[in-house]
């Protein structure tokens, strides 16, 4: 058997499509993959201006200087509230679309991926290495489209660490959502959730203040 045939025959055992090969029915056509118009919301260049100084003025400061991340992130166009620990390790894509109310704990390693916005309320805590994912692909879509929805964590919520939320989810007040879950569904208030998908297991009863 020639090389190119020997190629055809691991290629069709592994499931691969030949481009040009006919009966084999074709699922993703990358070549015609584009990003929507406007779809950052900011010129191409402007946005690789903020991840140049993402990667260094903002990921390169010492852990403590809080506030001079948060004033970077305002003058890129984020709205963030007083108080707020971003640690130097948290990844923004595009900051203009970002709300962070007052006195919020991002921890080290999340990612804050604003294809869409993101808006999270007061005294939010987002634990290490959790996902915040605004953004997918229609799988459907020859063209892998690329689409955006907007993801809500209300005032007092915690996501624990390596937690990801899915485009278009609302955690609501004061919910819980336990280390390694996958949200796809929006979290009741005063919930507390954990798996994968999550699920809620009880209610967060909260004892006289300390």
């Amino acid at each position: 058997m020639r090389t190119d045939e020997s190629e055809a025959a691991q290629e069709s055992l592994r499931g691969v499509p030949r481009s040009g090969e006919p009966g084999l029915r074709s699922y993703q056509q990358l070549e015609r993959f584009q990003v929507p118009p406007g779809f950052r919301g900011r010129s191409a260049v402007y946005v690789q201006l903020w991840w140049l100084v993402q990667s260094t003025l903002f990921a390169l400061s010492p852990q403590a200087m809080f506030g001079w991340r948060a004033w970077l992130l305002r003058r890129f166009g984020a709205k963030i509230g007083r108080g707020a620990f971003i640690r130097p390790s948290v990844k923004v894509t595009y900051p203009w679309k970002l709300t962070v109310g007052d006195h919020c704990h991002i921890g080290d390693d999340v990612q804050l991926y604003t294809l869409g916005e993101i808006e999270i309320g007061n005294c939010v805590v987002i634990s290490q290495r959790s996902y915040i994912c605004t953004g997918s692909h229609d799988y459907a879509s020859p063209a892998f489209g690329l689409f955006a929805k907007r993801i809500v964590i209300e005032a007092e919520a915690w996501l624990a660490l390596d937690v990801f939320v899915a485009p278009g989810v609302t955690i609501g007040r004061g919910a819980v959502v336990g280390a390694r879950s996958s949200v796809f569904h929006d979290v009741p208030p005063g919930t507390v959730s954990v798996g994968t998908p999550a699920r809620v297991v009880g209610q967060r009863i909260m004892r006289a203040a300390d």
